[in-house]
């Protein structure tokens, strides 16, 4: 063996190189003995499993049945929570749209009631009045309804009949 191995490191390769090389030389030589001169022929084989009936697994189709009620169950419960998510998201984003919504009405609330406080000033209505050319009120141009009628005495109703139309010319 040593002689063996001497023999490689002497011819100035490295001795793990040559081993590599001298066990591929020893493999090829191995496979060309193994195939012989002859070439290798396969015929194909028909084979008829046409009457072969295959006789069902109640224990694989039992297994295969909970399986898929499993697996309907589990997607179930994954698209109502999912259906739970969005409709949440969805209804928060309506609660936002809602407030911002009323925010806006408040606003626009508060300036109408600003607005009605300046139109409603006493001094201005005045100052408008008198650019109209109206003028303030003499007691004489004042008749009150209750004056003529007594607050405690009850008042009757009454109507004038409608007068009548004559058509002329019939």
């Amino acid at each position: 063996m040593a002689s063996y191995v001497a023999e490689y490191l002497g011819a100035g390769r490295s001795a793990s190189r040559q081993i590599e090389e001298h066990n591929a030389q020893l493999f090829a030589a191995q496979q060309r003995l193994r195939r012989g001169p002859t070439i290798e022929v396969f015929f194909p084989r028909r084979i008829d499993n046409s009457r072969l009936v295959k006789a069902p697994d109640m224990a694989r189709l039992h297994e295969m049945r909970l399986f898929t009620a499993a697996c309907v169950v589990f997607f179930t419960l994954v698209m109502v929570y999912g259906w739970q998510h969005f409709s949440s998201i969805e209804l928060g984003y309506r609660v936002e749209t809602k407030k911002q919504q009323l925010e806006q009405l408040q606003e626009q609330n508060r300036q109408l009631r600003l607005t009605q406080a300046e139109l409603a000033q006493p001094q201005r209505i005045d100052a408008i009045a008198r650019q109209m050319g109206l003028d303030v009120v003499r007691p004489d141009q004042v008749v009150r309804v209750s004056d003529s009628l007594s607050a405690s005495a009850p008042v009757m109703a009454q109507s004038a009949p409608p007068p009548l139309v004559a058509s002329g010319g019939r």
